[in-house]
């Protein structure tokens, strides 16, 4: 019985630990995210999206970021004002699940342009970029994966090489 209870609190525990994350906590652990968390970082906004939210986080991996034109990614670090655009063009300031995204969804983003969600029997897309992974969730909102770089611009959605 002993035995029994220790792991009901370590298990609770972990589950705590788990849910005590913030949306850039599980960006900072993700060794899929190194160079979106360097942007983060460089932005400012490490801080902010470490508060109350709540947030949804459409995450691009590193590859995706890979993708982009050569020079790109040190261009945008260098550009303070277009990374943070581009990283804010990445956050909601609202919780938006898996179950709450329908075809046609507009999405308001941090930086005041909307994204736009597609469910095909491909996937799901935000913009152009796919959803990888969904649902990752922390205290103060939620973290999906995308194959690709959001970009706000009139003309172009995604970035891609």
């Amino acid at each position: 019985m002993r035995l029994k209870f220790l792991l009901l609190v370590v298990m609770l525990s972990i589950v705590r630990l788990v849910q005590s994350q913030t949306v850039v906590d599980i960006i900072v652990n993700s060794s899929d995210h190194e160079i979106l968390e360097a942007a983060v970082i460089a932005a400012g906004l490490d801080g902010a999206l470490s508060g109350e939210g709540p947030f949804t986080v459409f995450a691009p991996t590193d590859d995706a970021f890979n993708a982009l034109p050569a020079g790109t990614i040190d261009a945008l670090l260098n550009d303070i004002p277009t990374l943070t655009s581009i990283l804010t063009y990445h956050v909601a300031g609202v919780n938006v699940l898996s179950t709450d995204l329908y075809d046609g969804r507009e999405i308001l983003t941090l930086n005041g342009k909307v994204v736009q969600v597609r469910i095909t029997p491909n996937g799901v897309f935000i913009n152009d970029a796919q959803v990888t992974v969904a649902d990752i969730t922390a205290e103060n909102g939620v973290v999906h994966v995308l194959d690709a770089v959001l970009i706000p611009s009139s003309g172009t959605s995604v970035l891609t090489s």
